[in-house]
């Protein structure tokens, strides 16, 4: 028999699990492999806590039950980091070396390209621990949020930095809006908006 699928919040107790699968999932990520190449396995788990620590002051970061997949949302008005998270991501970029400008452009990108007209919920990560990939868990996972999003009648925004999983994004309703890349030509970002229900 095949197990039902469910989703909980995640809590403060959850940072470690969560960072873990997000590691894993984003060290072949074609942006952020290249990005954080220059990052140790370490350091790239500090970067990607972060995100995690930030997220997780909201009640918007899911965990599917089995722990295989996780999702980071900032709700509307919210921030993907506090002020301290980000000096603490500026100071990790310093171990970057002749990279880090780049990578400081790079975030510029992604601030610069953000909607802000309308209030939406933003996916600031969705990650499937590698094991568990081709199952469907994180399309999973993302059509609950959106369930949940749409009982609230808000929009959602995402940014797809593999283009592999942008017909996947577009199944569920998103658009592009746009696209941008690493600095020099590098890995292509595909902005995405869905529009309230």
């Amino acid at each position: 028999m095949e197990r039902q699928l469910s989703a909980r919040r995640a809590t403060p107790a959850d940072l470690e699990p969560v960072t873990h699968i997000i590691t894993l999932a984003f060290a072949s990520d074609p942006l952020w492999s290249r990005a954080l190449r220059l990052l140790g396995t370490e350091r790239r788990r500090v970067f990607w806590r972060l995100f995690v620590e930030g997220a997780l002051r909201y009640s918007w970061t899911w965990v599917l039950d089995g722990g295989e997949a996780t999702s980071l949302w900032i709700p509307p008005g919210g921030t993907e980091m506090s002020s301290e998270q980000e000096k603490r991501v500026s100071e990790l970029a310093t171990a970057l070396g002749p990279e880090e400008d780049s990578f400081h452009e790079l975030l510029r990108r992604f601030d610069a390209a953000h909607p802000r007209s309308e209030p939406h919920y933003y996916l600031s990560l969705l990650a499937t621990h590698p094991d568990q990939r081709g199952r469907g868990l994180g399309m999973w996972l993302l059509a609950h949020d959106l369930a949940v999003i749409d009982d609230e009648h808000c929009a959602a925004y995402l940014e797809s930095s593999n283009p592999a999983n942008n017909r996947r994004y577009a199944s569920v309703g998103f658009e592009s809006l746009g696209e941008f890349s690493y600095p020099g030509n590098g890995p292509v970002v595909t902005t995405m908006w869905r529009s309230a229900r």
